[in-house]
């Protein structure tokens, strides 16, 4: 007996179209690859991401394409086996090895396993091939053979819904119709007597925090039987215990005391133990396996609040209610083999340098790759996990339904060991469709078989097959319906999460008013702004000479796929600002402007609706979209080269751990119900603070206002010297009326109002309030706007003689990165905004913006 080898099969690949007979075997770009890749490798197709290429490569979606390669294998040891494991093949896929079908596929999310003991040849080359049939066409196919059931979605074709493969290839309203194919995941040959065919756990940790049961289980295929488990941290053994397996299963229990706890990022560390088990025989080893576990205790909570309706939906961890500000993910490429585990990392990263907690991987993508939930492990940011179905009436014949929970419980298995992920939920938006058409949907018929008949018969998928799942696999995790799911609609912003799109889309509400269309959860949000100039030119053809490199040209609408985008970029800039198309630069500026302020308004109020203990009345928001996929304006607040947006730093500003805000109301109060004119106006502000962090804080509390024409500092008081701010909540401080000499006498709309919290003599917290809408102010023309590199060479310091609103720096070098950006400035104050990457003396080269 030996130790099980792992061989890749990654070298020699080649394809080529299967129905042209002009085609021949070329190389591949990399491996593992797809067949876009590999077609812009030998130029035989334009880069789809640059100018209009998208419709140029249409015809490969509609084609078959074939892989092949050629391998060497071990001999097979005596009482052993050879098994091909590939990974991930896109989609539909016959797989031949030495001239015999080992393998059709029809799942892009399910990793398959064959065994090739009989195939393979030993002491001369396999010959390895794959043909991946259109997805595009088998989709066509099946809409057509099961014509009885009520196809309907919104984004793409309704035959994504017959096929499993990312939804986002057949459209999206922020991404490019890529019809990929190709083996996009690794390919493996394995060959062993005995191997550990899975490794898994739950773990308990007591109410006390202070003690862990972990119960490690190793599934084991073939005759060997003695298991080693071992559980270590830092490279130190906690503990170990050997078992033998029973009908292929061993156990052992491992009781950790004072463990050390994994904590989202903002709370504490994220130490990671490993787990490892080893199947021997005797004194030798067959194989070994580990994952690596943090211990935490995770539960989502929905209980009765205090003064309002409906229940909670917060997040604990170890016991710690979690505000999960955050944000929704999707593929960051529309080619996944090509984004690298460092890429990843950049981006989990960003999410949490951006004092983010939580990030939502979005039902229409991938379950993504390992590199990205080790990095959520790693770096204590909280997933919350959708199962891959999204906007649309997904059929239930029983070949689909029986993939289904194959594909659901493979990806569950490879996914359940990450602390990082603390719910699952079954899709994104179908029961909004289900209700946008009037589908069947009665909450009282708890009789699953009849959903089945009704049309809406996917309920089924959610509401039976993913929670058996799930359950089954791992019980620790909480389980939701979909994204928005809870009261009696998903709109009912009392109960479960709901997806806000009345700012934008709908009703298309002022974002200003946030504070009144919130809810428990708020899993969805957004506002479109353009990615950086810098980004526009790399998929124009010509760069910066091109003459399509204009905000309203025909190249730059094809790079954003919302629906209407013209119209509501438009609507938003004219209620909220001055702005102009000409130079371009400056409209992206004011399109990422009014982005920025949008989202940082919801952050602010919903954040300010997290009471504490009992009065959790919204315990998240998730802003669609943190990235995209390829070059184009959207949602995303850093854009598909990982350039962040001015909103990126706008809400980073929101979500740090002390933060005050301010909201200017108008009242007007008629002297009797007949008068339209002896009418009394009142000007007020409120005033409250947020602290996220676990300690009590005593701080000092000033309001500053200056005269945004003049430059003139007109109030300065200091509110509190001790004001306390409770943990883990936010806090009303006053009300006020806007600072001004003579009232109603349109002072206050040239009033900017600014407000701190100092600690132990240090500002904290400090936020910038203006008159709006912005439009209407006589916002001046600073004279004397300096941006200079601190002595240490660590930062910006920005200064001006009247208040700037949204000053802005960019750099030509992606290597000139800030900690900070689109900053509003006042007289008398000094802006720092950390900088790497910028020498003493190149100030000259940023480009600095702000709104005039």
């Amino acid at each position: 007996m030996a130790l099980r080898s792992v061989t890749p099969i990654n070298k020699g690949w080649t394809f080529k179209q299967v129905d042209d007979e002009s085609s021949k075997f070329l190389p591949v770009a990399q491996f593992p690859t797809n067949v876009h890749l590999d077609l812009m490798h030998h130029n035989i197709i334009p880069d789809p991401f640059i100018g209009k290429n998208e419709n140029v490569v249409q015809w490969v979606g509609e084609r078959d394409w074939v892989y092949k390669t050629s391998f060497s294998a071990l001999e097979i040891p005596k009482g052993g086996k050879s098994v091909i494991a590939f990974d991930g093949l896109d989609t539909y896929a016959t797989v031949v090895l030495n001239g015999k079908e080992i393998l059709k596929t029809e799942d892009m999310f399910i990793p398959e396993r064959v065994d090739v003991s009989d195939v393979l040849k030993h002491g001369s080359e396999n010959e390895l091939e794959i043909t991946f049939h259109s997805a595009w066409m088998a989709g066509r196919k099946l809409v057509e053979k099961y014509s009885e059931h009520n196809w309907g979605c919104w984004n793409g074709d309704v035959s994504r819904l017959a096929v499993r493969k990312a939804q986002y290839h057949y459209g999206w309203d922020w991404g490019p119709m890529l019809m990929t194919c190709g083996p996009w995941r690794p390919i493996k040959l394995e060959t062993y007597t005995s191997r550990i065919a899975d490794l898994h756990f739950t773990s308990t940790v007591d109410k006390s925090l202070k003690s862990a049961e972990i119960v490690a289980n190793a599934e084991v295929e073939g005759e060997a039987s003695e298991v080693k488990f071992e559980l270590s941290l830092n490279g130190k053994t906690v503990a170990s215990e050997s078992a033998q397996a029973q009908k292929g299963s061993a156990t052992v229990t491992f009781n950790v005391q004072e463990p050390e706890l994994w904590y989202p990022h903002t709370y504490g560390k994220q130490p990671l133990y490993e787990l490892s088990a080893t199947v021997s025989s005797g004194e030798t080893k067959l194989d070994t396996i580990s994952k690596k576990l943090g211990i935490r205790k995770a539960e989502l909570v929905q209980r009765k609040l205090e003064d309002q309706p409906g229940t909670s939906f917060h997040f604990e961890v170890n016991d710690i209610p979690i505000f999960c500000g955050g944000s929704d993910w999707i593929p960051a490429d529309n080619f996944i083999p090509r984004i690298s585990s460092q890429k990843y990392r950049d981006w989990v990263k960003l999410v949490q340098e951006g004092n983010q907690v939580m990030i939502r991987v979005w039902g229409g993508g991938i379950f993504e790759e390992a590199a990205f939930y080790d990095a959520c492990d790693e770096m204590g940011i909280l997933v919350w996990q959708d199962f891959m179905f999204g906007c649309g009436n997904y059929p239930t014949n029983a070949d689909f339904l029986a993939l289904v929970k194959r594909e659901a419980t493979e990806n569950v298995k490879i996914l359940r060991h990450h602390p990082s992920i603390v719910i699952w939920a079954g899709n994104n938006e179908d029961y909004q469709y289900q209700e946008s058409e009037n589908l069947d949907y009665d909450p009282e018929n708890k009789d699953a078989e009849s959903w089945l008949k009704s049309t809406f018969p996917a309920r089924y998928i959610y509401e039976k097959i993913l929670p058996d799942v799930t359950k089954a696999l791992c019980p620790d995790t909480f389980y939701h319906p979909g994204s928005p799911f809870g009261g009696k609609d998903t709109r009912d912003p009392t109960v479960g999460d709901i997806h806000q799109w009345n700012v934008w889309h709908g009703t298309q509400e002022k974002y200003q008013n946030f504070d009144k269309i919130g809810g428990r959860f708020v899993s969805e949000f957004g506002m479109e702004g353009f990615p950086s100039i810098k980004t526009i030119d790399a998929y124009l053809p010509e760069g910066k000479k091109d003459a399509d490199r204009y905000p309203q040209s025909s190249t730059v609408d094809f790079h954003n796929k919302a629906d209407g985008h013209e119209r509501r970029i438009a609507l938003y800039l004219v209620e909220n600002m001055q702005y102009k198309f000409d130079p371009f630069e400056q409209f992206i500026y004011s399109t990422q402007l009014m982005q920025a302020e949008c989202l940082a308004s919801a952050y602010r109020l919903w954040k300010r609706e997290w009471k504490g203990p009992g009065r959790e009345y919204c315990a998240g928001a998730l802003v669609w979209q943190i990235n995209d996929c390829w070059p184009v304006t959207s949602w995303a607040i850093v854009d598909f080269y990982l350039r962040p947006k001015a909103a990126y730093y706008t809400v980073k500003r929101e979500l740090a751990p002390i933060t005050i805000g301010l909201k200017r109301t108008v009242t007007s109060t008629p002297a009797n119900k007949y008068t339209r004119v002896d009418i009394k106006t009142v000007h007020k502000i409120e005033m409250w603070a947020s602290n996220l962090s676990l300690e009590k804080r005593t701080m000092g509390v000033q309001l500053k206002a200056w005269d945004l024409v003049t430059g003139k500092e007109t109030y300065s008081k200091s509110l509190h010297d001790g004001f306390v701010l409770e943990p883990n909540r936010s806090v009303e401080i006053t009300e006020f009326e806007v600072p001004v000499e003579k009232q109603n006498a349109e002072e206050e709309q040239r009033t900017v109002v600014a407000a701190y919290l100092i600690e132990n003599g240090k500002q904290v917290a400090r936020y910038v309030n203006w008159p709006e809408p912005l439009k209407y102010t006589h916002l001046q023309k600073p004279k004397d706007l300096k941006v200079k590199l601190s002595a240490e060479g660590d930062a910006l310091e920005i200064t001006a003689e009247v208040p700037v609103k949204g000053v802005a720096v960019e750099a030509v070098d992606d290597g000139v990165v800030f900690s900070d950006n689109c900053v509003d400035v006042v007289p008398g104050e000094t802006v720092l905004i950390g900088v790497k990457g910028l020498k003493s003396g190149e100030e000259d080269k940023l480009d600095v913006r702000y709104l005039n």
